[in-house]
């Protein structure tokens, strides 16, 4: 027998998993607003880092591939219901409208300026921009599609050894679609752009995570799908410690031995985000898939609180960025800074100078409070998509 959880066309177990990643991740966000160092110092510096804020920030870099994955599960679950043209129309708006609220909500969000002085690109840009790409690629059968995906997937890193054109259109390109760990384009003396996801690499973790849709199809049992959910994951961590381990290929940054074990032990997971290396995404969605295997069926209250954060995820991260934001704020003020402090030219967000901040514990504390205020709120939307069938809440 079948025992996938389905919720009104959702698979739960999906939506436990999406839900621990979003909770993770405002961790990641509310550092980035509230810790002491997070504007001065790289909280993945073996030499000058602690334990405690390296795995801080560590832990957070499962959230963007899992979350790139699982909108690829999503929409293979939705091709079910769609032609290949209905499909390939949603996922070309969808896809746009990302792009558009990147640029024009997500910035506002990140800064609070109104002049947009930076454009900032992030994980929903390249999401965005990977479903427009699958609107193209759904017309092709699914192994050609997988096919496309898993070159991706292992040679994009080859652009880390093969020589880049130093300017020009190309360069921008490859900045843009594959390269560069951050990259700014100025518009204009006033405006630039700051790209930090680059699209292919995220569009590859997509596509497999498509292909990993067809094993949430009805006729599938629960029991074989476990056992390849496992066998995956299990194949995605053993790929990375292997190929880390050969210290060859799969990241631009090879790891090295450091004055003591557990610090080497910190070199060897500390893989390129920006962009996602190969053995960035293995090590994330290695164990991302063994949760997944094991989440499935589970009806538990401690269940039931992720899938109230998974079932939102576009509601939740935006809302989330505000509500951080505007706590910073008002921070700021109860702090005695006054306005001449909002704009600090070493800081990219208003109402958060390079000198502000809390330690971790602080911060901690932080997080468990904006992840308890987005339950409610989460629970409401949620509860709103279930009873209603408005066009546009495809979209949100």
């Amino acid at each position: 027998m079948n025992a996938l959880a389905v919720t009104r066309n959702r698979v739960n177990s999906v939506d436990v998993l999406r839900g621990i990643i979003m909770v993770i991740m405002a961790l990641d966000h509310v550092r980035d607003f509230f810790h002491v160092t997070a504007m001065t110092a790289d909280p993945l510096n073996i030499a000058t880092t602690t334990p405690a804020l390296f795995f801080t920030r560590w832990i957070t870099h499962f959230c963007a591939p899992v979350f790139a994955f699982l909108a690829g599960t999503s929409i293979y679950l939705t091709g079910l219901k769609r032609s290949k043209s209905n499909l390939s129309a949603f996922l070309f708006k969808r896809g746009l409208w990302l792009v558009i609220v990147e640029i024009v909500i997500m910035t506002f969000a990140l800064s609070f300026n109104p002049s947009y002085n930076i454009i900032f690109l992030q994980i929903i840009w390249a999401i965005g921009c990977s479903m427009i790409i699958m609107a193209v690629l759904i017309y092709l059968p699914l192994l050609a599609i997988l096919s496309v995906g898993v070159i991706l997937f292992f040679g994009h890193n080859l652009f880390d050894v093969v020589l880049q054109p130093a300017k020009g259109n190309s360069n921008i390109f490859l900045e843009l679609f594959v390269t560069g760990s951050a990259n700014f384009y100025p518009l204009d003396k006033a405006h630039t752009v700051a790209a930090f996801y680059k699209i292919l690499p995220f569009t590859a973790i997509m596509i497999l995570g498509y292909g990993l849709g067809s094993f949430f199809r009805p006729e599938i049992t629960s029991a074989h799908r476990r056992k390849v959910l496992l066998l995956f994951g299990l194949l995605g961590i053993a790929t990375f410690i292997i190929v880390r381990f050969i210290n060859v290929y799969g990241d631009p940054v090879l790891w090295s031995p450091q004055s003591t074990p557990f610090n080497t032990f910190l070199s060897f997971i500390s893989t390129t985000k920006y962009p996602p290396s190969l053995l960035f995404a293995c090590m994330t969605i290695g164990p991302a898939l063994i949760v997944l295997s094991l989440v499935e069926g589970v009806q538990s209250k401690l269940a039931s609180f992720f899938i109230t954060y998974g079932r939102v995820p576009f509601f939740y991260y935006i809302i989330h960025f505000f509500l951080i934001h505007t706590l910073c704020l008002v921070m700021f003020y109860a702090t005695g800074h006054n306005n001449s402090q909002v704009v600090d030219p070493a800081s990219p967000f208003y109402f958060r100078p390079a000198a502000f901040g809390y330690n971790l514990v602080t911060v901690y504390g932080i997080w468990l409070l904006i992840v308890l205020l987005m339950y409610p709120l989460c629970k409401w939307y949620g509860n709103y998509k279930l009873s209603h069938r408005h066009w546009w809440l495809s979209y949100l």
